[in-house]
């Protein structure tokens, strides 16, 4: 529907006149100009049709004796007077509907043209990429969209308003692909140092140097890395060697078994320390942001109430009120929670203090229990030597005396043998000779008993001596065995002190 109308009626005197209607969208009004028969010739009402109501640049005049008036568009009352009556009545009531929309539509598209004035400010100002004003203008395009899908906006107005857009978005663009480079300029000079340091410390953990002040450096490290700029490659690619590093300082601080323990432990953050440290930082982020966004939302609630006292349009000005409402309260809700984060970080404070002195007390109680065990495998290796040696040392002494025993024993069983087999000194060769003679007429008893008596006393004599020899040797080893444990006594207690 045209803007613009051109129809023949009659006026109340019933003469017949031409009715020229314009509609006036930023009054929301209609101008009726009404010409006599007389005024109306050809070539004006061709002029009038071809050029004023295609609104064409030759310009028409209006020839002097016409009238003009106003009238309020509405959806009630007739846009004519009473006393005009028209011959197309239809068309007159299809421009009052469809002039209605267009100035609802014109209103709509203003206030868009508003925010997206807004947003192109901003946008002018900036020197870097900003996320939330990219955030900011794609909701606005979405809601855009929407009214354009509902056709609640006409072509001409949406096509604009969507150039400016595409304009607005690739402006952001632009600073985002340099805001881009800058990163990558920027993670690869943080990766550099960092790298350097990182080198430095596996250096010295090859050394095997001053592994404790190793061990503050790394920790001191990893905690630089989560504030610095750096790209998900060369981050992560950080995090690893980091992560091996501590695994090597603890593999030399506590031995394999309790590195790997610890390793498990440390190296899936698992441990309360480390899980709470990883919830501070994140809170810690996440109040910077927070801080940010509410500076954001205050700047902008200055900026709307600066354009509502400058505002000249009554719907403007309700609808820049009404975003000045909707942005106190965002700030309102984000302040609430901005006081609850900052309660969070107090206690989390706490927490990881108290959790680093539980983490002092038990490193402490780790290196004490190590010391322990050292000294307790020392005294073993101690004691085992020394009853080693005192076992060698009885083992020799039991042995002499045995073999001093079987010495007896052998010189006994000589003498006993020598008793029974040779002559008396005090003999004569005769009697020497007789003697044999004697013993074969002895009866075989008696020899018997003699041999028998012999043996017995040798073996009585042979046990007495054993028994002896047992006795020396029990006495001896009883002895020994309770100097060793006042040894093993002594020793402990100095490995206790």
């Amino acid at each position: 529907m045209r803007n613009k109308i051109v129809l023949w009626g009659t006026d109340a005197a019933d003469e017949r006149i031409l009715v020229a209607l314009e509609l006036v969208i930023s009054e929301n009004k209609v101008m009726i100009y009404t010409f006599s028969e007389a005024l109306a010739t050809d070539d004006f009402y061709q002029q009038m049709m071809e050029n004023w109501r295609n609104d064409k640049e030759e310009p028409v005049v209006f020839p002097e004796g016409h009238l003009a008036l106003s009238r309020e568009l509405s959806i009630t009352e007739s846009i004519l007077p009473e006393d005009i009556k028209v011959e197309r009545t239809d068309l007159i009531q299809r421009a009052q509907t469809e002039w209605h929309f267009v100035v609802l539509s014109s209103k709509l598209s203003e206030a868009y043209r508003t925010e997206l004035q807004e947003l192109e400010e901003k946008l002018a100002s900036l020197k870097e990429y900003d996320k939330e004003i990219w955030s900011n203008l794609k909701n606005f395009w979405g809601k855009v969209q929407q009214q354009m899908r509902d056709r609640t906006l006409l072509r001409e107005h949406a096509d604009e308003i969507k150039a400016r857009t595409n304009k607005a978005f690739d402006a952001l663009k632009n600073l985002r692909s340099k805001m881009d480079d800058e990163f990558r300029e920027s993670s690869k000079e943080n990766m550099q140092r960092f790298s350097e340091a990182i080198e430095d410390v596996e250096k010295r953990i090859k050394e095997n140097t001053h592994l404790n002040k190793i061990f503050d450096e790394l920790k001191r490290l990893q905690k630089d890395l989560r504030g610095m700029t750096f790209t998900k490659e060369h981050r992560n690619k950080l995090w690893q060697r980091i992560d091996t590093a501590f695994k090597d300082v603890k593999e030399k601080r506590f031995g394999d078994r309790s590195g790997g323990d610890s390793h498990a432990s440390s190296g899936s953050g698992n441990s309360p320390l480390d899980r709470i440290t990883s919830r501070y930082n994140g809170l810690l982020n996440a109040i910077d942001k927070m801080e940010r966004s509410i500076s954001r939302d205050e700047d902008d609630l200055a900026f709307q109430a600066r354009q509502i006292d400058r505002t000249d349009g009554q719907l403007e000005a309700q609808i820049r009120q009404a975003k000045v409402q909707m942005i106190e309260q965002r700030v309102n809700s984000k302040k609430e929670k901005y006081e609850d984060m900052m309660k969070t970080k107090v206690q989390l404070e706490d927490k990881i203090e108290k959790e680093k002195a539980r983490e002092a007390q038990r490193l402490a109680k780790q290196q004490e229990e190590a010391a322990r065990r050292e000294a307790e495998a020392k005294a073993k290796e101690k004691i085992a030597e020394d009853i080693r040696q005192q076992q060698e040392k009885i083992e020799q002494e039991s042995g002499e005396q045995l073999a001093s025993a079987a010495q007896a024993i052998n010189e006994q069983k000589g003498g006993h043998k020598k008793i029974v087999q040779e002559p008396s000194p005090q003999e004569t060769p005769m009697e020497a000779e007789a003697a044999p003679k004697a013993k074969a007429t002895a009866p075989e008893e008696s020899l018997l008993d003699a041999i028998g008596s012999t043996i017995s006393e040798s073996l009585e004599d042979v046990v007495d001596t054993v028994k002896a020899i047992a006795e020396v040797v029990a006495d001896k080893i009883d002895k020994k065995v309770d100097d060793i444990k006042e040894d093993i006594n002594d020793l402990m207690k100095e490995e206790e002190e």
